[in-house]
């Protein structure tokens, strides 16, 4: 047998029988308990050791996530590494053989961005000679220094840009290198050597910078969402650069820069969407490909005949239907670290060894979820009504007939930097296995489709950005997929404002809405929550919030309750830092002196930005599937004719 055949067969016999039993079961979904979809995954992230001798594997555990280190060779415990309550191991860098950093992060809630603690902890693989590397939280790397294993380069801002090296055993830092940017961080080139800057300025507009000799030029300067020039890393002669360049904010094709010839050669470009990762060679000193999220995942290689992009390739062509994302390489190219997923399927992780051709299975993330049981994910693009290309993902209930579904509209959180991508969603999954379809828009203003795109979300969060939403709802009904009597929405975050922004401004086209932690008063935006607590925070709200105090109202939920008609339900967790309970608390009492109070309402005490306790979930979507069975489910009264 072929060596990738090894692969695909092992991969076919997980799903053997799946496929035996859907050929004997009736056609009839199962409904799935509903704390399978929320329970904490096995994993949440793998990575691999340099020689690939060793892995490290993060693991939610109720209210932390812990790292594993494990030999992969017999798959023993090596080392477990746990710092406390609410404290998450979420990345983990190794700096040569032995010894990685742990990036310790805090997040209260489900939805939070992960804060970075002080310190960041380096550690043996053993666990032996740990240590805190003061204000490691802070800093960013640049470089690995291979040739050096106990330095890395660091990048840092305080007032202005600052590289440094960084001795990852006993945390000395020395500074080789400053730039005049805000914010920011650098290129250098395989000699180790500072070529490039890459960063922010006080208004958020990006700059990037070229070094001559100790000065640096500015080669690059545009508004926050505006056009880019952005270096990427250099090619094996150490003189062309591999830049990302958007002329007028499309999505950002990559080209190789030659500056001393002046020359720019196309390597890659999707017209609808930003990269989403490259592939290197196991020696950095090579680009092998370009990922790419248009509808599906799929890789765009730009050197094709170097010896690793045939093995990623045949690795790609072994899962035909799964999507393969790679973890790492060993520093030799003998190990690959890779891991399957789906729409249906939350994915496994497997080694492939190029050296036998065999790949081992590692881990599952959840082993308990059936991916025949599980409703695939479908991409589609539609005309919204000013002529913008919009896409999205439409899931149906599995074996439904894909005609006059009841429908949930679920916005995504953000706005701008997320979107939504294909792949196993545990919430669109548990509410497609109840009977309804779900509909996902990337609406303007979401990340992944070019500065430009997103700019059009700018000032018209409950404008623009809702009619998008209204449109894609409009298209799935002329479709017949669903019964336009039958419409809720539902969101978290900026998607819990687009839920309920969305009944305001249609209130006829939806039967009820569902805010979780989301936003109600942009003008609260300026004054709670962590967001405005400095002068990045508040210089985001400046760019992209509506300019008046009148037009943030005209955009707010909890100014226009009159234009609410539809049973609400809302969700918050108290500790809220992101959405603070102010918000909730202020559309609450708004509805109640209009005589419309929410029909629903959980709060949870301890929980921030989404809830993390299983239990608290469980009883949180069980509520929402009675909220949303009793207005538009199969056994509620439709008034379709």
């Amino acid at each position: 047998m072929t060596t990738l055949g090894k692969v695909h067969m092992k991969m076919a016999r997980r799903f053997v029988l799946a496929l035996l039993l859907a050929a004997v079961l009736p056609a009839q979904a199962v409904e799935v308990p509903v704390g399978d979809f929320f329970k904490d995954p096995e994993f949440t992230s793998v990575s691999l050791s340099p020689t690939g001798e060793y892995i490290t594997v993060s693991m939610p555990q109720a209210d932390r996530t812990v790292l594993a280190a494990f030999r992969v060779s017999d798959m023993k415990l090596v080392a477990k590494f746990d710092y406390g309550e609410k404290k998450h191991i979420d990345r983990v860098r190794w700096v040569n053989d032995e010894r990685f950093f742990l990036y310790v992060t805090e997040k209260l809630g489900r939805f939070d961005a992960r804060v970075g603690t002080a310190d960041v902890y380096a550690s043996n693989v053993d666990g032996s000679k740990r240590a805190d590397i003061p204000n490691g939280g802070f800093y960013g790397i640049v470089d690995l220094t291979w040739d050096d294993p106990r330095t890395i380069l660091v990048a840092r801002s305080i007032d202005s840009a600052f590289l440094s090296k960084l001795d990852v055993y006993t945390g000395e830092v020395r500074t080789v290198a400053s730039a005049p940017l805000r914010a920011g961080t650098f290129l250098v080139d395989h000699e180790g050597k500072v070529r490039y800057a890459i960063g922010q300025e006080e208004d958020l507009d990006s700059v990037t910078l070229r070094r001559n000799g100790d000065s640096w030029t500015t080669i690059h300067s545009s508004e926050m969402g505006g056009a880019v020039q952005r270096p990427v890393a250099f090619a094996a002669d150490n003189r062309r650069v591999v830049f990302e360049v958007s002329d007028k904010g499309e999505p950002a094709r990559l080209v190789m820069i030659d500056p001393e010839a002046n020359t720019e050669t196309p390597l890659a470009s999707n017209d609808n969407v930003e990269s989403l990762a490259y592939l290197f060679s196991s020696d950095e000193r090579d680009l092998l490909a370009v990922a790419y999220m248009d509808g599906t995942p799929g890789y765009t290689f730009v050197n094709k005949d170097h010896v690793e992009s045939k093995t990623y390739a045949g690795l790609i062509n072994a899962f035909p239907d799964h999507a393969v994302g790679f973890s790492g390489i060993s520093r030799d190219g003998r190990f690959v670290l890779f891991r399957a997923f789906s729409d249906v399927d939350p994915g496994s992780y497997y080694m492939f060894d190029r050296q036998t051709g065999q790949a081992k299975f590692l881990l599952a993330a959840m082993d308990w979820i059936k991916p025949e049981q599980m409703s695939p994910m479908d991409p589609i693009s539609f005309v919204a009504r000013d002529g913008t290309e919009l896409h999205g993902y439409l899931t149906l209930p599995r074996n439904s007939a894909g005609k006059n579904l009841p429908l949930i509209l679920h916005p995504h959180g953000g706005p701008h930097g997320p979107r939504d991508m294909w792949g196993f969603n545990a919430e669109v999954q548990f509410l497609a296995n109840r009977g309804y379809a779900v509909l996902q828009v990337n609406f303007r203003g979401s990340g992944g489709y070019g500065n430009a795109f997103e700019r059009l979300g700018y000032r018209n969060w409950g404008t623009t950005m809702i009619n998008d939403m209204t449109d894609a709802v409009d298209y799935v009904v002329r479709k017949g997929i669903a019964d336009k009597n039958r419409v809720c929405t539902y969101g978290a975050s900026y998607g819990g404002y687009a839920a309920l922004q969305s009944v305001v401004r249609e209130p006829e086209k939806y039967r009820c809405t569902i805010g979780y932690v989301g936003v109600y008063s942009l003008p609260l935006m300026f004054k709670d929550g962590d967001i405005p607590e400095d002068e990045t925070g508040v210089n985001f709200l400046n760019r992209v919030m509506p300019e008046t105090l009148a037009e943030q109202q005209a955009q707010s939920p909890a100014f226009n309750v009159d234009k609410i008609r539809v049973p609400v339900m809302l969700v918050q967790g108290a500790k809220d830092r992101r959405v603070p309970i102010s918000q909730y608390n202020l559309l609450r009492e708004r509805l109640e002196q209009a005589g419309r109070p929410p029909e629903v309402t959980v709060v949870e005490d301890k929980e921030g930005h989404g809830f993390y306790d299983y239990q608290n979930q469980v009883d949180l979507y069980t509520k929402m599937e009675a909220f949303l069975d009793k207005h538009i489910g199969a056994t509620s009264p439709s008034t379709s004719p």
